[in-house]
């Protein structure tokens, strides 16, 4: 279940993210269910023992073991951190995809696609947008 503090309405969403955030990536993707460019992420390449954090609540959702490269120009995971990620319909571009969402939050975070051959364990790529999350090291550092 959702902690209260991380139910907002938009308008809470913006006087909590910086006047930078609302009118850049951040606030359009992990609000507004945008998607960053491909390629252009921060964390498309990044490698590091840790744990990536939603960009917009904090709430752990991947553990970096489950990163992998895709090939497909935004960060790919095969599997949340139990209970960290929901997902939901997205019928938004004429066709059935499968969102996913901070389960803390409901911060968009990209889409789940399954089936597409990819040598991982459950089958899966959590393609995420690297704005909507945040690497924290073993250390507890952010990069």
């Amino acid at each position: 279940m959702s902690d209260p503090s991380t139910i907002k309405s938009e308008d809470e969403w913006r006087a909590v993210l910086s006047p930078e955030q609302v009118h850049m990536p951040p606030f359009r993707i992990l609000r507004e269910k945008g998607t960053e460019l491909a390629g252009t992420g921060e964390y498309e390449h990044f490698i590091g023992d840790g744990v990536y954090n939603c960009a917009g609540c904090g709430a752990p959702l991947y553990e970096s073991t489950t990163k992998f490269d895709s090939g497909c120009g935004w960060p790919a995971f095969f599997d949340a951190i139990p209970g960290a990620v929901s997902r939901r319909p997205d019928p938004s571009r004429g066709y059935m995809r499968t969102e996913i969402v901070c389960t803390a939050c409901g911060g968009h975070l990209g889409h789940v696609f399954q089936g597409e051959g990819f040598k991982v364990p459950t089958n899966e790529r959590h393609c995420v947008n690297s704005v909507s999350i945040k690497f924290v090291d073993e250390e507890g550092k952010e990069h």
